[in-house]
């Protein structure tokens, strides 16, 4: 597991400012101090809100124990007994204190991506507190029975507590490992994958300007802390932070990366304190555009730009609508910046104004963009196929470019007459339509729409009969649009599923991939994981998992994972040759695929003592003692449970 910063001040074992001879009134006092501090940090991060919740509640449950030791000993008497008893439960409330203090202040992305170990150092906080109440000397301090029933409930409180499996965090890990993989696979251009993106920024809160501001200070603390260590970890948290804000509408622009900036121009440039009035409050970088907003504040040309671009209408800083959307350059605030960047030696980009895209806030650009969709609008419902074609095709191009086409196209009422072209006799044409429909549907207020429209049942047929590309771009639309829970309902109530499963089996390799990740979006509403188990999905996906060229093993896993919650899915995948298949992958599966595999059987063996049984009796059992040494740090956390679980079982090796 990687240990953080404040894991390794935990490790060593000291206090926060007491030493053991520290007397037990003043060491009381400072218990009950750290409580309270405990108590007032806030803004916890949505991944483990519920989890920090909790623990400052039980924590709190500790006060009167504390109040009343401190009552009972206020002289001192007798001698200093309170003092070393408190030790432990000192070191306890340092652990979580920390834990807290990094789920409240820490990297939103990170605490995303480690979920599993930071629940761990949950359990940790749990295991410690339990064992220093376990160990108190409550009649020796002369404790009350009632304080004594309030805390034995707290016991058994900690005692209940057990791993979370919250639909929410099966739904990020899904999120996460899709884009991730599309990360390593190079392919950076598809509308379904921005799709996730705007899905994990809703999920982990990084919605505005504001909170990715906040994020981008906590990821650099998070590489200052790191020095080198982890660093693929740490280029997964940079280029997905990159990601989001091109999403929000941010840009490209990023102070954890040299990109827009010579490299040694940039170096130097960080290593000096730049005032804080030179830098952009979007992208935090020090601006080369600077231009004035109806508002009165000043952004890099660039950044603001996509902010309107992005639809929004207000000042990113002060949260004021602005009455217009005119961009005056800072010339006075230019010349300060270059005179200082002269100064100190910094060399800035010459970002010409003919380099620059035209934006239609600068212009007539936006209404003659409204007359234009208007045109190809009314062409969709042409009694001439070609026009219809070329209507529909300059419409995709247009849904794919940004957020604010998606909205004025939508605004034109196009999504109706895009829907009823779903069934057009034209294959051609269907295909271009699904696609716009696609494109439209990274807006969260058009998926609703397409849906009113009555766009299911026609994606359906066109995910059974439709072009290779066609039924691609569907099921991607399906995946998109059942991002809303009861799309979700309606999608396996129309038997959306067994065609995505088909599609899964016979498709192409992007196809499986798109199919794949409705087929997990439309999983988590738990009827449709039966529908999805009786649609014969379990059969291709061991196929996947078996298929180490098919790139789709972690994948298929996470899905069987997810499958096994259910009673029909726990029958069939804990059937001896899946079981068979995933001790293979645990043994020589790479080092996420063993994870994975491990993640599956625990999920089986959660339920079943059978499927334990048949794991070690396939030779399971020593390839997770080595995955306990030498795997991941989530895959020697599920290879431990499993052997735990092992343990109580008969016929151990």
């Amino acid at each position: 597991m990687d240990i953080t910063v404040e894991e390794r001040s935990e490790s060593t074992g000291g206090t926060p400012s007491s030493s053991p001879k520290t007397g037990g009134r003043e060491r009381v006092k400072e218990l009950i101090e750290a409580i309270d501090g405990i108590g007032s940090y806030g803004g916890y991060r949505k991944t483990h809100r519920k989890e920090c919740l909790s623990l400052v509640r039980r924590l709190k449950l500790l006060i009167p124990l504390l109040d009343e030791i401190g009552e009972l000993h206020r002289d001192g008497a007798p001698g200093d007994a309170p003092g070393s008893s408190l030790v432990d439960l000192e070191r306890a409330l340092v652990s979580a204190r920390e834990l807290l203090k990094q789920c409240s202040c820490g990297s939103k992305i990170y605490l995303a991506l480690e979920n599993e170990a930071v629940m761990s150092r949950f359990h940790a906080v749990y295991d410690k507190l339990n064992r220093a109440l376990d160990e108190f000397p409550y009649d020796k301090l002369g404790i009350s029975d009632e304080v004594k029933e309030q805390v034995e409930l707290m016991r058994m409180q900690l005692k209940r507590v057990k791993r979370r499996t919250d639909t929410l965090d099966i739904e990020l890990a899904m999120d996460l490992m899709v884009i991730l993989s599309q990360k390593d696979d190079g392919d950076d251009d598809r509308s379904a994958d921005n799709a996730i993106i705007e899905r994990l920024a809703s999920k982990l809160e990084l919605c505005s300007i504001r909170d990715l501001r906040a994020e981008t200070l906590a990821v650099r603390k998070l590489m200052v802390k790191r020095k080198g260590h982890s660093a693929e970890n740490v280029q997964q948290i940079v280029w997905l932070l990159r990601k989001l804000k091109q999403i929000v509408g941010s840009g490209d622009c990023d102070d954890t990366a040299s990109a827009g900036y010579p490299h040694k121009a940039l170096q130097k440039c960080q290593s000096l304190q730049v005032p804080h009035e030179f830098r952009c409050p979007i992208s935090l970088e020090i601006m080369t555009d600077p231009v004035i907003v109806a508002s009165g504040q000043t952004y890099e040309r660039e950044s603001i730009t996509r902010w309107l671009d992005s639809d929004h209408r207000t000042c990113p800083k002060t949260g004021q609508v602005l009455e217009h959307l005119s961009l005056a350059p800072n010339y006075a605030l230019r010349n300060l910046i270059l005179q200082w960047c002269d100064k100190n030696g910094i060399d800035l980009p010459n970002k010409e104004e003919a380099a620059r895209p035209p934006s239609p806030h600068n212009g007539s650009g936006s209404q003659e963009l409204v007359d234009r969709i208007s045109i190809l609008v009314h062409d969709l419902s042409s009694p001439l196929s070609d026009s219809v074609r070329e209507a529909v095709v300059k419409l995709r191009v247009l849904s794919k470019e940004n957020p604010e086409n998606r909205m004025l196209i939508a605004n034109g009422g196009a999504i109706p007459r895009l829907v009823r072209l779903l069934s057009a006799t034209d294959r051609n044409i269907q295909e271009h339509a699904v696609t716009a429909l696609l494109n439209l549907s990274l807006n969260e207020s058009n998926k609703r729409m397409i849906v009113r429209e009555g766009a299911i049942p026609p994606m359906i047929r066109i995910l059974r009969e439709g072009t290779e590309e066609a039924r691609e771009n569907t099921a991607a639309a399906l995946f998109s649009i059942s991002i809303l829970d009861e799309n979700k309902v309606l999608i396996g109530a129309s038997n959306g599923i067994p065609p995505l499963v088909e599609l899964l089996k016979k498709g192409t390799p992007r196809g499986k991939k798109d199919a794949a990740t409705a087929i997990f979006n439309l999983s988590l509403h738990q009827a449709n994981k039966g529908r999805a188990v009786a649609a014969g999905v379990v059969g291709p996906l061991i196929e996947l998992a078996e298929d180490k060229g098919s790139g789709m093993v972690d994948e298929a896993l996470s899905i069987l994972r997810l499958l096994a919650s259910h009673p029909d899915g726990r029958d069939q995948i804990g059937r001896l040759p899946v079981i068979k298949t995933l001790v293979e992958i645990v043994r020589e599966g790479t080092a996420k695929n063993k994870e994975c595999a491990a993640a599956v059987l625990l999920e089986l063996g959660m339920d079943s003592s059978a499927a334990l049984l048949a794991a070690l009796q396939f030779g399971v059992y020593e390839h997770l003692v080595e995955l306990t040494r030498r795997g991941t740090s989530r895959a020697q956390r599920k290879a431990t449970s499993l052997l735990k679980h092992m343990s109580k079982c008969e016929h151990i090796p």
